[in-house]
């Protein structure tokens, strides 16, 4: 599939304008801008001061103060424009956002230095993080998903913008079994597609990564006799071949200054680079990315964390007729009791933003909004938090 580039950007721009002037009616507008998604600093807007415990635009009840965020660059593009949203409504609140990766969010929560991480994986209690989290706050760490999305596959091939594999073929080409794109297996999914001998190179994640661990496991699901290793957040360089870049922005535009070069990141990075994405057969056809295609395995998602923790289990498999197979879910992953009480309002207030009308902006960037049945969930555990 060949997204129009021009034409997205126009929508998303739209939006962005559309969102931005309802944030700021009724409110008073902050200054500031925003780091790029995933370019590794902080995502920082400032603002004036207003009185703490305040309402905003729309509703949003408004903290005073600073509250630190780290972690997925999944989430970086909704995390951005969530942020700016929070902000002109409630010009008291400065939000930084640092989209490291999953692993370093995770790490930089269990060492007291964020309020809040952004994470693709759940906590770990397998690797200790579970633990270490629990010992951090003083009290149980929750996982809460927050945003739902398509991990794409995009590629650069001259001559070809309409391409389709499924599960085992991605982990022969990620594992370096198949080295050309006019592989056998590849012309077998692709019949009438002139393909080229060129040299396949894969890209993917060198740094810790929730969007890894996600991806290997679409491959262990549906290609259980070609990847055989234990999908984790850390593994991509022992298990891929090709090259390592960091965070999902680092893979797209790799994948894009390279002609036969593949990658795996968010659809987001997808719409912002205008690559080319894979059709995935899924076992019952080829299915085009989308928010809504991801949306049809996303709301099959079966809760497996012990309430108000809602660690979810994703099927990586499903043969659902029109289903998009590989996606993520982010979770914010917060304490369930604050030693700081100032510190459990700023992450309330927030949060309890993005899971209300903030998941009205998450389309637009390629997201998949979380099904209201999960919101109700989301928002329960939320207002549990002291």
């Amino acid at each position: 599939m060949k997204l129009n580039r021009a034409g997205m950007a126009a929508g998303l721009l739209a939006g962005a304008v559309a969102m931005a002037a309802c944030s700021s009616s009724g409110g008073t507008n902050g200054g500031g801008g925003s780091t790029p998604a995933g370019s590794g600093s902080s995502s920082m807007m400032s603002s004036s001061s207003s009185p703490a415990g305040g309402s905003g635009a729309m509703g949003i009840s408004c903290f005073k103060g600073t509250l630190k965020s780290e972690g997925s660059t999944a989430q970086a593009n909704a995390m951005t424009q969530w942020i700016n949203n929070f902000q002109k409504a409630c010009s008291g609140a400065t939000i930084n956002y640092n989209p490291t990766g999953s692993g370093d969010g995770v790490t930089a929560f269990i060492n007291k230095q964020v309020q809040f991480a952004g994470s693709d994986a759940p906590l770990s209690a397998t690797q200790g993080a579970t633990q270490q989290a629990m010992k951090a706050c003083g009290s149980t760490a929750l996982d809460l998903p927050m945003v739902g999305g398509p991990i794409a596959v995009g590629y650069n091939l001259k001559g070809v913008t309409n391409l389709v594999l499924d599960g085992p073929t991605l982990a022969k080409i990620f594992l370096g079994q198949i080295k050309t794109w006019n592989d056998p297996a590849i012309a077998a999914l692709n019949k009438g597609v002139k393909l080229p001998s060129t040299k396949i190179t894969p890209f993917y994640r060198s740094d810790s990564s929730g969007t890894t661990y996600n991806f290997e496991n679409y491959l262990a699901a549906t290609a259980k006799s070609v990847f055989t290793t234990t999908p984790d957040t850390d593994s991509s360089g022992a298990h891929f071949a090709g090259q390592g870049k960091n965070g999902s922005q680092g893979v797209a535009q790799a994948t894009q200054s390279t002609n036969g070069g593949i990658g795996y990141f968010e659809y987001s990075y997808a719409v912002q680079t205008g690559l080319s994405t894979v059709n995935i057969n899924n076992g019952s056809g080829p299915v085009q990315i989308s928010p809504d295609a991801a949306s049809l395995a996303i709301n099959a998602a079966k809760i497996v964390g012990k309430s108000p923790d809602l660690t979810l289990q994703i099927n990586y498999g499903t043969k659902a007729k029109g289903a998009w197979p590989i996606n993520l879910v982010t979770y914010e992953i917060v304490c369930s009791h604050y030693k700081s009480s100032s510190d459990a309002t700023s992450v309330k207030d927030f949060l309890n933003y993005t899971i209300g009308s903030g998941q009205s902006i998450l389309k637009q960037q390629g997201y998949a909004p979380l099904p209201s049945s999960l919101v109700a969930k989301v928002k329960k555990s939320i207002a549990g938090i002291s």
